[in-house]
């Protein structure tokens, strides 16, 4: 799991058709170590994050679990907003 910053969206009028209704945000990833940003990617949006929101975000085959669909072409999915993320 990877912890990421939502920064925008992403809209797609021509996709493949397994993507239709499924809202594309783009996220930078968060090093929590050290406060960094990195790169950002585009992730399916199944919990109704906003910009600006800290996302809890899957890659890979948990990505498509979390679809309810493994044959979704989906590499990353956003499946939590962080009320506050904790460091120990």
């Amino acid at each position: 799991m990877l912890i990421g910053i939502v920064i925008g969206n992403v809209w797609a009028t021509r996709k493949e058709e397994a993507l239709n209704g499924l809202k594309f945000m783009v996220v930078q990833r968060v090093d929590m170590a050290d406060g960094n940003t990195h790169e950002s990617f585009v992730a399916v949006d199944c919990v109704g994050a906003g910009i600006g929101e800290r996302v809890l975000v899957v890659t890979g085959s948990s990505a498509r679990k979390a679809l309810d669909n493994p044959q979704t072409p989906v590499d990353a999915a956003i499946v939590g907003i962080l009320d506050e993320p904790k460091s120990e």
